[in-house]
């Protein structure tokens, strides 16, 4: 079940409100706590809170601090895109929905509000938002003096971008529809937009339409001299007392506001009179203008009145005032329960709430962004907080990315080297450590020392290694990390940054070991695409696997990668697709699909296949119809070292994808190899995953 649905609208004023209401009541109808969260809003008053936050959180008694409901307020998210950083406004937003994510069965997501400037910019960072979120959106469009042609037009515009970025779309509203004109609205949307699209339409309500005293109030930063217990009175226009009141009185309308100077106690008592007037119509209220009280003797006579409606007074002139209120859009606010019933109601009434609960219940998220992924790399590596030895302490990268993966919380850290020359580079650097969680070793002085070596030599002597060889090996920081990962004294260990794979791996191989159902050790890189992520393997360690050995690195791979949360579905690549082709490689790779359907029928395996139709679901089709990986791979297994290594580096430098790995499967406990070319990223992600797999064990 997805535990999240996103809130966007094509434009301002659309009045989202109605629908987060609506949605926020059927879901408490569904499951017991619903949580809710703005990725952005708009800069609040000071000592103020959101409006929309507040309403929901009162309305509903939602378990939830205000500040915790938002990740930036509209300033803040212009300054970092002006620097930026727009990695860092993503991350954080993540961030701050898991938090809620974790506490709730269900999330409420409402985009940004379109305020102000930047439209374009703020409907693709609702959409990013939506897409690493990985949840489905609602889009709404405001059907206020629009005809069928315009609405399908913005509707279809916002489906398309949402699907164009891989976000489904849910449901499609237009709001604030004429009445007369819902029908016909409701009718041609159902025809012209996606079949599948659940379609809704509501009708414009004059009471939802229309601003309170309250909020009028609120914008003129007025003074409530009388009626303050009345400030949801429904404004539902306004006319100025400047004419004398005989005249005046001729053009009062019910609901309406009175704007007059405050001296004009002519007009004030006239109002007040009308409005317990069975021959006038009821007033919603009186604004007073000029900063002007009336006197005593005006004030005494209207407290003694048995019904008063509200009075406010302001500083500014009438002018400015009319021009003010004129341009007040409604709200909607937690005291005023009558607005929320409303709109409730007419949530209910208008959307087909039962068929969204459906597609809310069954909606599985295709797919993980990058960021998502890394998210909950570095969740649950916080989780588990694991010992992870590196061996080259004294690499300017190794502790560079040693002092972010502490200052992240995420793992505890051994550096192997000699003490003086590792803490001499960390001062060159000018980097402070906190000793709790960091550790430095120098193998020859280690207390573990000839406990390790005496292990070794036990360990290799059938290979003809003595204790002093084994002594020797032991200064080898591969061979003392590798040791401390196998005695238990460090859950995984990451090198290669200067030392070669060999070196790195060699010690594992040697009394690590691989697993009791494994014969071979292979590797796999994380492809963080710009969409999803994907598996390669094998592209670091293998030359040229036997059927067998493709077997094997493929069910290994597809365990990787269930693991760490993406569903296999496995491409065994070759030159051709299906039965097409004839040959010794593309043979192999057909005898590794069958080996891997025999072992394993529970994989979704496909193979031989070609690249092209392992990814595209139109060219997937038309080679293998059918297919349950053909265009909807996950897991790619190349034929041979060669073809994996230049195609994760191909795809990596040509489409700026981040490559996590390599990450060696098969062993007994984690051991994991840099590059040589590794960058700090590239270390930091690596320990990471380490310290999931140290997990796993």
């Amino acid at each position: 079940m997805s535990k999240a649905i996103y809130i966007a609208t094509t434009e301002p004023n659309s009045g989202k409100s109605i629908i987060s209401l609506g949605l926020m009541q059927i879901l408490l109808g569904k499951t017991a706590k619903v949580g809710y969260f703005r990725p952005i809003i708009e800069d609040p008053e000071e000592h103020k809170i959101d409006n929309h936050i507040h309403t929901i959180l009162h309305h509903f008694e939602v378990d939830l601090k205000p500040e915790d409901a938002y990740a930036y307020t509209r300033s803040k998210v212009v300054q970092l895109k002006n620097q930026d950083k727009d990695d860092e406004i993503i991350n954080h937003i993540i961030h701050k929905f898991k938090a809620i994510e974790d506490r709730f069965d269900f999330v409420l997501v409402e985009g940004t509000d379109f305020s102000g400037e930047g439209n374009i910019i703020e409907w693709d960072i609702n959409i990013l938002i939506a897409k690493n979120l990985g949840i489905p959106a609602v889009i709404i469009a405001n059907g206020k003096e629009k005809n069928l042609e315009e609405l399908v037009g913005n509707l279809y515009m916002a489906y398309d971008s949402f699907k164009e970025k891989g976000v489904e779309v849910l449901l499609a509203i237009a709001n604030k529809v004429q009445p007369e004109n819902l029908a016909s609205i409701l009718a041609g949307l159902k025809k012209q937009l996606p079949t599948k699209l659940l379609i809704g339409a509501i009708p414009l309500n004059e009471l939802l339409a229309s601003p309170t005293v309250k909020e009028i109030a609120d914008e003129l930063h007025a003074k409530i001299l009388f009626g303050a217990s009345f400030l949801n009175n429904q404004v539902n226009g306004f006319s100025v007392g400047a004419m004398q009141l005989r005249n005046y009185i001729t053009h009062l309308k019910k609901d309406s506001l009175v704007i007059t100077p405050g001296d004009r106690a002519d007009i004030i008592l006239g109002a007040l009179q009308a409005n317990i007037s069975t021959n006038y119509p009821n007033l919603s209220g009186i604004v007073l203008t000029g900063g002007l009280i009336p006197e005593k003797s005006i004030i005494k006579l209207i407290k003694g009145l048995s019904d008063i409606i509200p009075i406010i007074s302001v500083n500014e002139g009438t002018f400015a005032v009319t021009n003010k209120i004129g341009a007040i859009k409604p709200r909607i606010y937690a005291d005023n329960t009558e607005k929320i019933n409303i709109s409730i109601q007419e949530f209910e009434k208008h959307i087909p709430v039962n068929e969204l609960a459906e597609r809310l219940i069954t909606f599985k998220a295709e797919g993980i962004t990058p960021r998502m992924f890394q998210y909950n790399l570095l969740k649950r590596a916080k989780a588990a907080k694991k010992h992870i030895v590196l061996p080259e302490g004294t690499d300017e990268r190794i502790l560079i990315a040693a002092k972010k993966l502490l200052e992240s919380d995420a793992v505890r850290l051994t550096l192997l080297g000699n003490e003086v020359q590792v803490k001499a580079k960390m001062a060159e650097l000018d980097l402070v450590f906190d000793d709790q969680n960091l550790h430095i070793i120098d193998p020859e002085k280690s207390t573990h020392f000839l406990d390790y070596a005496n292990t070794l030599f036990e360990l290799r002597k059938h290979k003809n290694v003595n204790l002093a060889m084994a002594k020797d090996l032991m200064e080898d920081v591969s061979y003392f990390g590798t040791m401390m990962v196998y005695k238990g004294h460090a859950d995984g260990m990451v090198s290669g940054a200067v030392h070669t794979t060999q070196h790195t791996i060699l010690p594992a191989l040697q009394f690590i070991k691989t697993k009791p159902s494994v014969t071979i050790v292979s590797s796999i890189f994380f492809m963080c695409l710009p969409n999803r992520i994907t598996v390669f393997g094998d592209c670091a360690i293998n030359p040229n696997p036997t059927a067998e050995q493709l077997s094997e690195i493929a069910i290994s791979s597809a365990e990787t990668s269930a693991a760490f949360g993406i569903e296999p579905k496995i491409a065994m690549l070759s030159y051709s697709s299906g039965a097409s082709g004839v040959g010794i490689d593309v043979d192999r790779v057909r005898q590794a699909t069958e080996i891997i359907r025999n072992k394993r029928p529970d994989l979704k395996v496909e193979g031989p296949i070609q690249y092209d139709a392992a990814v595209d679901s139109k060219v997937g089709l038309s080679k293998l119809p059918g297919s349950q990986v053909a265009g909807q791979a996950s897991v790619f297994i190349f034929p041979d070292l060669n073809t994996g290594n230049n195609t994760y580096k191909a795809v990596q430098r040509e489409t700026g994808a981040l490559a996590i790995g390599p990450m060696l499967q098969g062993l007994n406990k984690p051991v994991n190899d840099l590059s040589r070319g590794c960058t700090v990223d590239d270390i930091f992600n690596t320990v990471i995953i380490t310290a999931i797999q140290a997990e796993g064990l």
